[in-house]
């Protein structure tokens, strides 16, 4: 099985392109790639496949073999490779995930692709639908105790759930591991959560680390660097455009406050490497 692994800001997947090949079992493949030890090793398994509302479609899994709605990291590798391999010469085409369809525009040098900018929709605001359990409609900046400790949180949709904290110290000296995992499997949240927690450096820039769900702390996620974005324009705390210092580099996030408005990232599509490995060897592994 050929495969290909890229990244953005460190957010690591292993693609198949299902426009060459084939494959089964999609669920369990993606436990034994992510495998950092018995796989390829990687944050999840994004396939590559023709859309039937949009020009390209993405099946996103997390590393747990569940599935995913949305990447914002992902849809950017794909799309870089999808015009880089030939499938499109246009600048501008469809993606879709989970019947979503997002509108791509690459930034080119010349033929390279040296950024994406991706139409990540209007951010879903209303608890319902996020979802997570609330008494009020919407839970912006609302105080939440988990772990024995107060936060300030907001809750958004990309597509997929997220809660954003907004915290007095670096996300660098953050119990990431302690209460990541502790938001993520909270019941307030029905389909479980991806959790931020950020620092304002000014109104123009926020640092911050994400705890996603299926997958523990990931290096960036685009889908939350939207969230925590919209949650800092919710609060006062910027303005319509703001860069995103993750661990694994930055985003840049747009957004002018308006509900019905869409949210949109730009950021880098890089190539780590590609590969062929045995599918069938690698599943007899007990992981």
């Amino acid at each position: 099985m050929k495969f290909i692994k890229m990244q953005g800001c460190g957010n690591d997947y292993v693609y198949i392109d299902c426009l060459e090949q084939s494959l089964e079992n999609e669920s369990e493949a993606a436990i034994k790639l992510s495998n950092r030890h018995f796989g390829v090793g990687a944050d999840g398994l994004i396939l590559i496949k023709k859309g039937s509302a949009a020009d390209f479609e993405m099946v996103m899994y997390n590393a747990d073999g569940s599935r995913a709605e949305m990447c914002g990291n992902g849809i950017r590798c794909v799309a870089r490779y999808v015009y880089d391999k030939g499938y499109t010469d246009s600048s501008e085409f469809t993606v879709e995930s989970m019947g979503k369809v997002k509108n791509i525009r690459l930034v080119l040098n010349g033929a390279e692709v040296e950024a994406v900018r991706v139409d990540m929709g209007a951010p879903v605001l209303h608890a319902a639908e996020v979802p997570v359990i609330s008494q009020t409609d919407k839970v912006i900046n609302s105080p939440v105790q988990i772990g024995g400790r107060d936060f300030n949180m907001t809750c958004v949709s990309m597509g997929n759930p997220h809660a954003v904290m907004f915290i007095a110290e670096s996300p660098r000296d953050f119990a990431l591991e302690s209460f990541g995992p502790l938001f993520e499997s909270s019941k307030l949240f029905p389909n479980r959560v991806n959790a931020e927690f950020a620092r304002i450096i000014s109104d123009k820039e926020i640092e911050m680390r994400v705890w996603e769900r299926g997958t523990g702390e990931t290096l960036a996620c685009g889908t939350g660097a939207c969230a925590t974005a919209v949650a800092a324009r919710l609060c006062g705390y910027t303005g319509d455009e703001v860069v995103l210092h993750l661990v694994g580099g930055d985003l840049k996030i747009e957004w002018n406050g308006r509900e019905d408005s869409p949210v949109y990232m730009t950021g880098p599509a890089e190539y780590a490497f590609t590969g062929d490995i045995d599918i069938d060897k690698i599943r007899r592994f007990n992981i």
